[in-house]
């Protein structure tokens, strides 16, 4: 076809992604679209996808794209009249462990409460719906109906088919060889077959998307990796409908092909695609054999079905796949280019994403953000430095082997790391820090206390714990240096750090404790415009006397949080605001997307340019006198507002605030003075028992005392209302901003989810996720938890849905579904009790 001059909407790249995408623009009414492919439609990776399509996704949001996929692949053959192969054969997912077979009660109890349909069966029942199986070493597994399978070029081809009936134009064989810009904005491609001018583009690219983002200058994170699977010749009992089966303790997946089965995996580690760039003509390509690399997946397949001794293999396939650092998909506007879209990334589950994904992504692009939230897929929680390919190669080998693993509590990535550190980061690791990475910082989770001789005077011991573990044990670098304990194991139970981190808590509340929060994102909003943006986009009065600091939500237009802030403002045309750690590109993006043209206004991330130490506890008020000075009382300096101080020899920003309750102070520091004033108020406080703390600490005690946290209790689904931060917004506010009239429609309206605090029954450890249950019907699910001394058990923060959200819980009965079991909670809408 002669590719016209102009499109509303460009899409590059002609895998299922790219068609889904177009598909469901058209469906929306928006057909002045053109989809350019390089090869043939299918010809990257959609061709050689295994077409697993399972609906259980870690959250709701998730969870509902891919229930909403699966609608979709069933009723596209009678649309279209293109065959897609689906098959709502069901899922048998099987456990081989105790704590793998935990991990599913969990997930039952959640599919539950997400709307999905899952039974667990017994191993005699699972070996009954796969007789191929063996089954005398399970302890159990789960029972999915609804889930299915398809064949990934047909599926493809039919939305294909589905778009261009609509009036969507195709175009293979063509490259896209570069994107014009315009004053921040996309304008145009630049094709083999000439230019195309555009206002809205959309990367498609697969396993291209990265190398092809780069060409605009957007960060892309994703890198390929062999994925293998064996195709076998016919086997008795294998039939059409057999489930799709999945072995995660084995690392292995299984479904029906054409007689016999199609058995793939996630191999333990897994082995990067080093080829950069991706040749565009590698077109309906595989990669050469590598059975060595596939022998621990084809071990565990003979175990689990011993059928594959003899059956004839036709053929190992070895295809690349795309990863992304952190094992979720990539979506949305990228931060670097406006009406710049991205869609990729789906870590060999594109034919179970693409569906929701293109819905979602067409509603995105039409409406300038998205309906619902989607945080964890989000193309913002990626920084620029993400992008480094050796960094990536080696991630990718860690988190597609992660795809089947089983993943515990709080359990860290560990490749490409260390990447961002505070001043502070050898002084603490010295101390028996055990680190963990947000954003690509380093922060302490906890300490490890130091090693004492054994009452018999030979070995190691642990402390009150009571595990044993020499062999994690580190071993001293040079005479004199302190020995730590070990890493505690990983477990569902009660963590082995637990004693250590409630020695932190103790310190914060009786006494004085330390956090290094250099971590935090810090952006500098300057300009005599500044004040004008900042009203806004936030729903609480930013117009304040120099000096005070507010906290304050942003809103989208559906009056959900974008992002919570703590805004310093420290002169009249200069505020310092404060944000997580992993929302400096989401929430720099929000602000510097609403500076209007002609605004004076200039954003910068000066993140790098401060360390943060939080000092808290009761015995603060002793300790900074001895370093300070200046008059810190609580008269000299209120509660909430900051100003500069002298520390040690350094000058330095002091907050007055505690994220825990209680007393405390946040002290941002030049960077290159963070270490002086650390060791200044280590060496004074040494005899008022200052103890550094980690965010393990940190976490547990704003639990405690019902502090939220964004990406936890708060996102772009809650309302200040639901999450209780009555507070912190001014829906009356003369200025305008953006939420308000939303925030206005749902005051005083009936809520359709409230946050509680959940008080659990000893010894019950909660993590996080658990869903809460009503009369033994699904409630909602725990945002956050932690344990509290002050309550004496463990303390969590979640949300209750329909008819629970509109009555008042002050210590009503409930439970929670604990790894399978029915755990007695009570339910507060306030805790601790106002005093």
């Amino acid at each position: 076809m002669n590719l016209p001059s102009q499109a509303q909407i460009v899409i590059v790249g002609g895998g299922i992604a790219g068609c889904s995408v177009a598909y469901h623009l058209a469906k929306l009414g928006r057909t002045d679209v053109l989809l350019l492919e390089q090869g043939k439609l299918t010809s990257g990776t959609t061709w050689h996808a295994a077409g697993l399509v399972g609906q259980m996704r870690p959250n709701r949001a998730m969870t509902q794209l891919s229930k909403y996929g699966i609608e979709l692949y069933a009723t596209l053959e009678a649309e279209t009249g293109l065959a897609t192969g689906w098959k709502r054969c069901g899922s048998v997912n099987v456990a081989r462990t105790p704590d793998r077979m935990q991990v599913f009660k969990k997930q039952l109890a959640l599919a539950r409460s997400f709307g999905v349909e899952c039974h667990e069966i017994s191993p005699r029942e699972a070996g009954e719906k796969v007789p191929v199986m063996r089954t005398d070493d399970l302890q159990g597994a789960l029972w999915l109906p609804g889930d299915g399978k398809a064949n990934p070029a047909d599926l493809c081809m039919s939305l294909a088919k589905g778009a261009r009936l609509r009036g969507v134009k195709i175009a293979e064989g063509v490259e896209v060889t570069g994107v014009i810009t315009e004053h921040g904005r996309v304008a145009g491609v630049r094709t083999s077959e000439g230019e195309v001018r555009c206002e809205v583009l959309v990367n498609c690219a697969g396993q291209w998307a990265r190398q092809f983002g780069a060409l605009a200058g957007v960060n892309v994170p994703l890198f390929s990796a062999e994925h293998f699977y064996i195709v076998t010749g016919r086997i008795e009992g294998v039939h059409p409908m057999l489930p799709v089966m999945r072995d995660p303790d084995g690392f292995i997946y299984y479904k029906e092909e054409v007689g016999g089965l199609l058995m793939g995996g996630f191999e333990p580690q897994a082995k990067p695609w080093k080829v950069d760039p991706i040749p565009r003509d590698f077109q309906f390509q595989l990669l050469d054999e590598d059975w060595d690399q596939f022998e621990p997946l084809m071990t565990n397949a003979l175990h689990r079905t011993p059928c594959l001794a003899s059956a004839e293999v036709k053929l190992l396939l070895n295809g690349p796949e795309s990863f992304t650092p952190d094992g979720n998909f990539i979506l949305g506007e990228a931060p670097e280019l406006r009406n710049y879209f991205v869609c990729a990334g789906f870590n060999s589950a594109g034919i179970a994403n693409s569906g929701g994904a293109g819905r979602l992504m067409a509603e995105w692009i039409l409406a300038g953000e998205p309906g619902q939230d989607v945080w964890e897929v989000d193309i913002r929680r990626f920084a620029p430095f993400t992008g480094n390919r050796r960094a990536l190669a080696q991630r990718t080998g860690e988190t597609l082997g992660l795809h089947y693993a089983m993943r515990w509590p709080r359990q860290e990535l560990e490749s490409a790391r260390p990447l961002r550190t505070s001043p502070l980061y050898d002084i603490l690791a010295a101390k028996g820090a055990e680190f963990g990475s947000k954003n690509g910082w380093e922060r302490v989770n906890y300490f490890r206390p130091p090693l004492a001789p054994s009452p018999s005077g030979g070995g190691l011991e642990w402390g009150r714990d009571g595990a044993s573990s020499e062999s994690n044990t580190p071993l001293p670098t040079s005479r004199g240096e302190a020995q730590f304990h070990g890493r505690p194991p990983h477990t569902l139970g009660t963590p082995g750090w637990l004693p250590w981190m409630l020695e932190e808590q103790k310190a914060t509340r009786d006494a004085v404790a330390i956090y290094d929060q250099t971590s935090f994102a810090k952006l500098l909003l300057q300009g005599s415009d500044a004040l004008a943006l900042l009203e806004r986009l936030c729903a609480n009065e930013m117009d304040v006397p120099v000096g005070k600091m507010v906290y304050t939500p942003m809103l989208n237009e559906r009056g959900g949080i974008e992002s919570d802030l703590t805004v310093m403002r420290q002169a009249a045309d200069r505020f310092l605001i404060v944000t997580g750690s992993a929302q400096a590109t989401r929430d720099a993006d929000w602000i510097g997307r609403h500076i209007a043209p002609g605004q004076h206004a200039v954003l910068t991330d000066v993140s790098a340019m401060y360390a943060v130490l939080s000092v808290m506890g009761p015995k603060v008020r002793d300790l900074l006198p001895r370093v300070s000075p200046d008059d810190l009382s609580p008269e000299a300096l209120k509660f909430s507002w900051t100003r500069e101080i002298d520390v040690g020899f350094a000058r330095v920003r002091a907050a007055r605030m505690s994220y825990v309750g209680g007393p405390g102070y946040e002290l941002y520091v030049p960077i290159e003075m963070a270490r002086h004033v650390y060791l200044a108020l280590a060496d004074a406080g040494a005899e008022l028992g200052l103890r550094d703390a980690g965010y393990y600490a940190l976490d547990a005690l704003r639990i405690e005392q019902g502090r939220r946290a964004w990406g936890a209790e708060l996102g772009p689904d809650e309302t200040p209302w639901e999450a209780g931060l009555h507070f912190s917004v001014r829906p009356d506010k003369a200025t305008p901003f953006i939420g308000q009239p939303a925030l206005r429609r749902a005051q005083g309206q009936p809520l359709r989810k409230k946050l509680v605090t959940l008080l659990l029954a000893p010894p019950a450890y909660a993590w996080g996720g658990e869903t809460i249950l009503l009369g033994g019907e699904p409630a909602g699910e725990i945002s956050s938890a932690g344990y509290s001394p002050l309550a004496g058990c463990c303390v969590a923060l979640g949300y209750v849905r329909g008819a629970a959200a509109q009555v008042r819980h002050e210590g009503s009965e409930a439970h929670i579904d604990l790894w399978g079991e029915a755990v007695a909670v009570r339910l507060h809408d306030r805790w601790p009790p106002a005093r």
